[in-house]
């Protein structure tokens, strides 16, 4: 059996591609650096991360990016013996403007070399190209409105104005030809996350619909022109939870359909699971899949009957078992930094960290302060499980309070927790706790401790996170002294999608990892020995 989500923790917005026996699933990364995440899998069950492809300045730029901006719903391809990528870069998204640029970029392989990007539009955002049959390509993406009574208000929202589509050539690297709106979506409203297949000469249009929080939905549409006009599916949405308010699977829609060698019918969505009765979903939106079938009337339904997704759906034949949760750890002892982690925004992460200065551990040059939009030294991993343990051990020696380095479970800029070794007049190396409890407006941080807590001047200072749901216990240690609680228990359900502003003010996830920050402008580096992520 397929057990879901497939892609656990942070992925959300699958975009599914099968060549030959291999299927590659890539997802939004937002102000992530490097951009989109592409995971491989031979049999739809167990799925491993093989490549970030948009991993350089001549690529992509997200500095002063701001929250959940960046990369938006990628598009992968195979045609022409090539990988084709499109995706958006997001560099604002408040109130009525979405400045959204699409780009696409290709690859003879997955691991590369991924090419310099095509500029191709900015009239909205979620692109995906189309390689027809008769070799022409089509791109296609939802149109944004910014004069609409509907931005900030209206849950129909107006200002999704509808599926664009224009034809692509490749050899010229432009778009040609009429723009046509092709589909104006459903009542339900909020169309975008267009993907087109054919089938039996018709094409099928799938798109997201409902926003991406609670009422989320994938809806079908088919026509036998290219360019409509497309009818709505009977049932209209194929996969949704908006209507099953205890399903394990919430929030679930935008994905695309993908054939086996067998002929057998998936269709992957995006999805989340909020902590047992609370609204709020720290692994923010993950990957799951559904098996379907084509039925009669030649419309696509899941196998198992109704719009709400499974959790175990059934796999291929000759699929493995699924693998087992593992133990993390990295002692940092290569030249490249471990697959699993990302940091934010930066194309020069020399500016940030370096594994070579201290063989053995990972440097943090302290730059901007936690939360920067433009240049901020923070090395984490996605949040996986709702109870894991994190750890790891740090040699820094602050010499002011603008100094500080340690471990931190975080959002984005305006939902953290941070347990830091910083340092204080009068009482030298401390432990300090810092938190920014979802004050989006003035980003005000809370301090978990009355008074810091002098630590001493010499040692490597252990740090530990236990995240048991919606609680986060903070640990310590020097040397290899006995660990011992800091702090109150803190709100790990914060570091959540919904927390905050709410659902559909910020969708990207939880990660961990290590930080370090100088607002002197020194650049005081921390070195990290070891980092390890265990699920509970």
């Amino acid at each position: 059996m397929i057990r879901n989500p497939i892609l656990p923790g942070f992925n959300p917005d699958p975009s599914i591609c099968r060549v030959g026996g291999d299927y590659y699933i890539a997802t939004s990364t937002f102000e992530w650096y490097p951009g989109v995440q592409i995971h491989h899998s031979t049999d739809l069950v167990n799925w491993r991360l093989v490549k970030r492809p948009l991993e350089r300045a001549s690529q992509l730029d997200m500095r002063g990016n701001p929250d959940s901006g960046g990369i938006w719903a990628p598009c992968l391809s195979h045609a022409d013996g090539l990988f084709w990528l499109v995706y958006t870069d997001v560099k604002r998204l408040e109130g009525n403007f979405k400045d959204a640029h699409n780009y696409i970029v290709t690859a003879p392989a997955i691991e590369g070399p991924w090419s310099d990007p095509v500029y191709v539009n900015s009239s909205g955002f979620d692109p995906t190209l189309f390689h027809d049959d008769d070799g022409r390509k089509w791109f296609l993406n939802m149109q944004w409105n910014y004069v609409s009574t509907g931005v900030g208000g209206n849950p129909k929202h107006p200002s999704f104005d509808g599926i664009l589509m224009q034809e692509y050539d490749a050899k010229a690297g432009k778009l040609v030809g009429p723009i046509r709106n092709v589909f104006a979506g459903s009542a339900h409203g909020l169309v975008e996350g267009p993907h087109l297949s054919k089938r039996n000469g018709w094409y099928y249009l799938t798109t997201a619909e409902g926003g991406t929080g609670y009422g989320h939905a994938v809806t079908m549409a088919r026509s036998r022109s290219i360019d409509g006009p497309y009818e709505l599916h009977p049932d209209v949405h194929v996969i949704t939870s908006k209507d099953a308010p205890d399903a394990p699977l919430q929030r679930a829609g935008h994905g695309q359909i993908v054939e086996t060698q067998d002929g057998a019918v998936y269709h992957t969505h995006l999805c989340s699971r909020p902590l047992p009765g609370i609204r709020r979903s720290p692994l923010g939106r993950e990957t799951a899949i559904q098996k379907c079938v084509w039925g009669d009337d030649g419309w696509l339904r899941l196998a198992d009957g109704g719009p709400v997704p499974s959790v175990d759906v059934e796999a291929p034949a000759g699929a493995a078992e699924p693998a087992a949760a593992e133990v993390v750890h990295h002692d940092f002892d290569a030249s490249n930094l471990p697959l699993d982690f990302q940091w934010l925004r930066t194309p020069l992460p020399e500016r940030i960290f370096s594994l070579t200065d201290k063989p053995g551990s990972l440097r943090l040059f302290g730059r901007e302060s936690i939360g920067s939009w433009f240049e901020q030294a923070l090395v984490a991993r996605r949040q996986e499980h709702f109870d894991f343990d994190a750890e790891t051990e740090v040699a820094f020696a602050p010499e002011t309070y603008q100094q500080a380095a340690g471990l931190v479970h975080y959002y984005n800029r305006h939902k953290f927790h941070f347990l830091a070794v910083t340092w204080q007049p009068g009482q030298g190396r401390v432990l300090q706790i810092m938190s920014c409890l979802g004050d989006w407006e003035n980003g005000r941080l809370s301090f978990g401790l009355d008074q810091p807590l002098p630590i001493g001047e010499e040692g490597e200072v252990g740090l530990a996170a236990e995240v048991r749901g919606a609680e986060l216990r903070f640990r310590w240690r020097v040397g290899a002294g006995e660990w011992k609680d800091i702090g109150p228990v803190l709100d790990a359900s914060l570091i959540s999608d919904e927390g905050g502003r709410g659902e559909h003010a910020s969708f990207t996830g939880a990660f961990v990892g290590m930080a370090a920050f100088d607002t002197s402008g020194r650049g005081k580096p921390a070195d990290f020995g070891h980092f390890s992520y265990r699920p509970r």
